[in-house]
């Protein structure tokens, strides 16, 4: 008996048919790249001076949402764009702007988890008083948000947002909608499976000082591969190891992390403004 035919592509492809896509649509590619390095750009002199280590303050909704959507665009468009490129090849007969609308409704995703991590934080800040400083619960508080990160990427949760994440073609067929609303809204949902993926380890940037440079770009490498590397369960329990490692030192010695600022102890000073 013949095999049963496959009306379209296993959605289990893994990541080869976007890259190819990546070769065939450079163009758009280089665009991505180069949106994410001015975001780099921008994020590291508007940060300047600013990480004071783990919960660093927020300031206010309109700063910190003004850089967190350029750091998201920073941290994320180059993990993203075999994604985009893929899609873009997939309707290049039909609207050019289609991928960019994809671009933006995954950002206004990422917005969203920022703006609702920005209320978490404003939230519990009001709540304890200052009973996160550094020198009260704030170390703890820090520690174990890395360990709980760790655990997450081992969970099942976790295993099904990256497949999704790691299988763009088969994302794609399972979410299609015409129109440049459709690529907004496939946009948007392919952000959502990326929140569900990322959000330990977004948690784990502001334990670390959301306003650090470093930490953002050690965020965002483990990221990138996690997505792009073959070895999935090796970087997935690589990135585990790193992270409880990380938790480990900030409970038993902090100082043993070269690129940690420790926070001064006693009230935090507010973040300025953003052009203040």
């Amino acid at each position: 008996m013949s095999a049963p035919l496959r009306t379209h592509p296993s959605p289990v492809a893994g990541p080869g048919p976007a890259f190819a896509a990546m070769r065939v649509r450079l163009g758009l590619v280089a665009a991505l790249f180069a949106v994410a390095a001015v975001g780099w750009w921008w994020t590291t002199r508007a940060m300047q001076g600013m990480d004071e280590g783990p919960w660093t303050s927020l300031g206010t909704l309109g700063w910190f949402l003004g850089v967190w959507v350029v750091m998201m665009a920073a941290m994320m468009f180059p993990s993203v764009s075999p994604t985009i490129a893929l899609y873009s090849r997939m309707t290049r007969k039909r609207s050019p702007l289609s991928p960019l609308l994809f671009a933006a409704g995954y950002l206004v995703t990422w917005a969203g988890a920022g703006v609702l991590a920005f209320l978490i934080g404003t939230a519990v800040a009001r709540m304890s008083g200052n009973a996160l400083a550094w020198d009260r619960a704030g170390r703890v508080v820090a520690g174990a948000t890395l360990v709980v990160a760790a655990v997450y990427e081992l969970t099942p949760l976790k295993d099904v947002c990256l497949g999704k994440c790691r299988s763009p073609l088969g994302f794609l067929l399972g979410s299609w909608r015409d129109g440049w609303s459709g690529a907004l809204r496939m946009g948007a949902r392919n952000g959502a499976w990326c929140v569900g993926c990322c959000w330990a380890l977004m948690a784990s940037l502001f334990a670390l000082g959301i306003m650090s440079v470093t930490w953002m770009a050690f965020i965002a490498g483990l990221i990138a591969v996690e997505k792009s590397l073959p070895w999935r369960r090796i970087a997935t329990y690589a990135t585990a190891a790193l992270l409880l490692v990380l938790g480990v030192l900030v409970l038993a010695a902090p100082h043993a992390i070269p690129a940690l600022t420790i926070p001064a102890s006693g009230p935090m000073q507010e973040m300025p403004r953003m052009g203040g």
